[in-house]
């Protein structure tokens, strides 16, 4: 009696459904994917007759002062000291920027003051004052 031999079993992954399983996950996370905006510090800013808005978002710095004294740079708490530093960092790298000040309407002016000093040794001339609407 001849016993016939088995043919040899195939140890190869299928590939075929792997584009469509690469697209499901692509389209996944595109779909539960949150892009991340500034949320800066809790401030209560103080009120104006009339704004004018800022024409391009992408050229602005963000700084936040609280009433507490904390000093945020686009979500960086920073010590005034180091806001030199900072925003010297940030002007080399974009001259055009423009700096925003959003200041708690509770902040003394002592610490303003010394944000705009910080501002002039690093060389951001540009600086815009943020408030809200109101009478």
């Amino acid at each position: 009696m001849k016993f016939s031999r088995k043919s040899k079993v195939s140890t190869e992954i299928p590939t075929a459904s792997m584009p469509d399983i690469v697209f499901m996950l692509l389209l996944f996370f595109m779909v539960t994917t949150v892009f991340r905006q500034f949320s800066g510090m809790p401030v209560e800013l103080p009120t104006a007759r009339k704004i004018k808005k800022l024409d391009a978002k992408k050229n602005v710095v963000n700084i936040w002062a609280s009433k507490d004294g904390e000093i945020s740079i686009d979500d960086k708490i920073v010590v005034v000291t180091a806001v030199a530093n900072v925003m010297y960092e940030k002007v080399i790298d974009n001259p055009n920027i423009t700096t925003s000040l959003k200041i708690d309407r509770g902040t003394e002016m002592g610490l303003v003051t010394d944000i705009q000093e910080e501002l002039r040794e690093a060389g951001a001339y540009r600086i815009n004052y943020c408030a809200k609407t109101g009478q």
